[in-house]
C-alpha cells in the first residue's frame, strides 16, 4: 500500500511543476488521473449487446459468503428489466440456503422475471436452453468458502455448462485486504473478468480498494452502497474511489 501511494505521489511530483505542485486542484486532479490509470473499468457496464451466439448475454456472480451477491444480482436484474427494459431471467446455483433461494424468488417475483433453480451441470443445460428466448440472463451462484476446494470445482463444472459472457467475482469493500485477495486467489481457478465491490458505504480503509483492483488486474464492474434493491447500485468508475479517498464524495 505505501509503495503504492509512493509511486502515485512520484508520479505527480514528476509529472506537474512547481507552479502546479502549489496548486491544491492541479494536485488532486493529477492524483485523480494517476488512480484511473491504475484501475481498469468498463466504461459503460450496464450497456449490454446481445451474445455474439445470438443468445442471452449471460452475466455470473461469484464469490465468498456474506460479500452480498445475491442482493446485487437482484439489483442488476431490476436495472436491466424496469430501467433498460430487457427481457431478463434469474438463474440460481445457490442450493446450499434455502433462505437464499427464497430471498431471490421474492425479488423476481417483484421485478416480474422468471427464476430458475439449477444443481448440475447437466440442469444448467437445460435452463440455458429455456432461456434463449431471453436478452440477459443472471447468474446468482452459492458463497463459497474459499477453503472449500470440493465446491469450487463444483462450481467451475456449473459455469463451464453455462459458459457466461462475463463472470464477476463479488468483494466485500468491508474486509480487510488480506482477505480480499485470500478470496482472489481462491477463486483464480474459475475465469473471472470483471470484480465488483460491495458495501462501499462500509469501507473502513477506501485505499484497500485501490491496492486490490490495482493487484488483480481486473476490470471494475460495479460498486453498491447499501441493501436497497433496486437502487444503492452504480458503474464502478475509479474517479469514485479516488474521490472518496481524497475526501470528495459528492
Amino acid at each position: 500500500a505505501d509503495e503504492l501511494a509512493q509511486d502515485i505521489v512520484r508520479h505527480v511530483s514528476q509529472s506537474l511543476d512547481q507552479e502546479q505542485l502549489n496548486d491544491a486542484s492541479a494536485v488532486r486532479s493529477a492524483v485523480l488521473d494517476q488512480i484511473v490509470q491504475l484501475i481498469p473499468a468498463d466504461a459503460d457496464p450496464q450497456h449490454l449487446e446481445r451474445s455474439p451466439d445470438g443468445g442471452p448475454f449471460t452475466i455470473a456472480l461469484i464469490g465468498p459468503t456474506g460479500v452480498g451477491k445475491t442482493t446485487t444480482i437482484a439489483k442488476l436484474a431490476a436495472g436491466y428489466k424496469l430501467k433498460h427494459k430487457r427481457d431478463v431471467a434469474l438463474v440460481t446455483m445457490d442450493t446450499y440456503r434455502i433462505a437464499a433461494v427464497d430471498q431471490l424468488q421474492t425479488y423476481a417475483g417483484i421485478i416480474g422475471v422468471p427464476l430458475y433453480v439449477v444443481t448440475s451441470p447437466a440442469d444448467m443445460l437445460e435452463v440455458k436452453a429455456r432461456c434463449a428466448h431471453h436478452e440477459v440472463v443472471l447468474i446468482d451462484t452459492a458463497g463459497r468458502s474459499q477453503r472449500d476446494h470440493g465446491k469450487l470445482e463444483q462450481l467451475d463444472s456449473l459455469l463451464t455448462a453455462a459458459d457466461p459472457n462475463q463472470v464477476h467475482l463479488v468483494l466485500s469493500s468491508a474486509c480487510a485486504q488480506s482477505v480480499m485477495m485470500q478470496a482472489v486467489d481462491r477463486f483464480s481457478q474459475i475465469r473471472t473478468d470483471r470484480v465488483i465491490f460491495t458495501k462501499l458505504d462500509e469501507a473502513v480503509t477506501l485505499g484497500v480498494l485501490l491496492n486490490v483492483t490495482s493487484k488483480i488486474n481486473k476490470r471494475l464492474s460495479f460498486f453498491t452502497t447499501g441493501q436497497d434493491v433496486p437502487n444503492e447500485i452504480e458503474p464502478g468508475r475509479p474517479e469514485r474511489i479516488g474521490e472518496l479517498l481524497l475526501g470528495q464524495t459528492a
